[in-house]
C-alpha cells in the first residue's frame, strides 16, 4: 500500500467514525435539549405562578434524570467503537457538567451569582467545541448563538423570565440533534 492509499484509508476511517458519533451524539442532544426545555419551563412556570424562586431547586433533578438516562442510552452504543474524538466529547460534556452543578451549589450555598448568565454561557461554548471537534457547522452555529445570544438575553432580563433562555437553549440543543440525525441517517 501505497503512502497516498494509506492516507485516504486514514481519512475515510475517521470520517467514517466522524458520522457514527454524530449520529449517536444526536440521541444525547434530543435527550438533554427535552429535558433543558421542559425543566426550564416548569421551573419558570412554578416561580411565576408562586413568585418563589425556590422552584430553582428543581434543576437538580436534570442532571438526576438525564445521567442514568444518558448511560442507558449509551450502552446502545456499541457499533461506535471509542476514539480521541468520542473522549474529547465526552471529556467537554463532563467538564460542562461539573461547572454547572458546582456553579449553581456555590450559588446556592455560598455566593449569590447570575447562574443564568454563566451556564448559558458555558453551555454555548460547550456546543461550540462539539462542534469544532465534529467538524459540523449547525452545532457550532447553535452553540454559538446560545452563548452569546442567551448571555445577552440572561443580562436584560430578571426573575424567572431568565429561564426562558434555556427554553430557548433547551430548542437549540434539540434542534442541533434532529438535524445531525437527519444528516447522518
Amino acid at each position: 500500500m501505497t503512502a497516498q492509499e494509506s492516507l485516504k484509508l486514514i481519512t475515510e476511517t475517521f470520517n467514517k467514525s466522524r458520522k457514527g458519533i454524530l449520529r449517536n451524539s444526536a440521541k444525547h442532544f434530543i435527550l438533554w435539549g427535552t429535558l433543558l426545555t421542559l425543566t426550564s419551563l416548569v421551573i419558570y412556570f412554578l416561580w411565576h405562578f408562586t413568585g418563589k424562586p425556590q422552584w430553582n431547586f428543581l434543576w437538580f433533578v436534570m442532571p438526576a434524570i438525564g445521567y442514568p438516562t444518558a448511560s442507558l442510552m449509551g450502552r446502545n452504543e456499541g457499533s461506535v467503537p471509542q476514539n480521541e474524538v468520542s473522549k474529547m466529547l465526552h471529556g467537554v460534556w463532563s467538564v460542562f457538567g461539573a461547572f454547572a452543578v458546582t456553579l449553581s451549589a456555590i450559588a446556592v450555598c455560598l455566593v449569590p451569582m447570575n447562574v443564568s448568565l454563566i451556564i448559558v454561557i458555558i453551555l454555548g461554548l460547550a456546543e461550540c467545541m462539539t462542534g469544532v471537534l465534529l467538524k459540523n457547522w449547525p452545532i457550532i452555529i447553535c452553540g454559538f448563538l446560545l452563548g452569546v445570544g442567551g448571555a445577552v438575553f440572561a443580562m436584560m432580563v430578571q426573575n424567572e423570565a431568565q429561564l426562558l433562555v434555556f427554553t430557548l437553549g433547551g430548542v437549540l440543543l434539540l434542534l442541533t440533534g434532529v438535524v445531525m440525525k437527519i444528516q447522518n441517517k
